[in-house]
């Protein structure tokens, strides 16, 4: 708990053996007697927040609602702990937490004529997109923060030299496509219209892949 409490606050960087010793009032070799080391403490932190996670009850609803779902249980964790995106989980950790998560999320799109081989790939898929969208909102709050501007403040600042340096005839659809998404978004990047655009996209690629190995799905 001290661990994530600490990566909430100040994020990875900030979690060392030493602060999290300071913080549970203890010595840090005392803490060695309990993990070996930072990469296990780790572990044990995504796992439990694993395990945490809010799972919604969406037994007998549309798949495309069930997968939907468990999209969103993901951004919200991510959203609440943002250095979980940070972690690599090609060897997630082999925790109840994880092992849950992972019976729950495959519910989502069981039952629809995929082998498990895909099945697992589709789910692998489906999370992919949320932790690059979680990660982009990241850097986005970050970015924000750093530079102590919103994002149309930021572009009001930069347009005079913009102006200067971009010829849109040399560039005319980067011209047009750009000036049309930042009418719409207001900035470059508008996390809700990319999430939304995302995860439609997503499902709807997932929705093929269903149809054509189960034309009766």
């Amino acid at each position: 708990d001290a661990a994530i409490g600490l990566a909430d606050a100040d994020g990875l960087d900030a979690v060392t053996m030493r602060r999290v010793a300071e913080l549970v009032g203890t010595a840090p070799m005392t803490l060695y007697t309990y993990v070996p080391g930072k990469a296990e403490l780790l572990d044990l932190m995504l796992d439990t927040v694993y395990a945490r996670m809010p799972r919604t009850d969406t037994a007998g609803q549309p798949w495309r609602d069930r997968a939907a779902a468990v999209a969103g249980e993901n951004r919200a964790m991510f959203a609440a702990h943002p250095w979980a995106a940070e972690i690599s989980t090609g060897r997630p950790p082999l925790g109840p937490g994880q092992m849950a998560k992972y019976e729950h999320e495959l519910g989502a799109l069981d039952g629809l004529g995929l082998t498990d081989v895909d099945l697992d790939a589709a789910l692998a898929h489906l999370l992919a997109f949320v932790r690059s969208h979680a990660s982009d909102a990241a850097a986005a709050i970050a970015a924000r923060r750093a530079s102590r501007m919103d994002d149309r403040e930021w572009w009001e600042v930069n347009a005079p030299l913009l102006a200067r340096v971009f010829d849109p005839s040399t560039y005319p659809t980067a011209a047009r496509v750009g000036t049309a998404a930042g009418e719409a978004h207001g900035s470059a990047w508008d996390a809700e219209h990319a999430w939304t655009f995302g995860l439609t996209t997503v499902l709807d690629g997932l929705d093929s892949l269903v149809r054509r190995r189960n034309p009766g799905a």
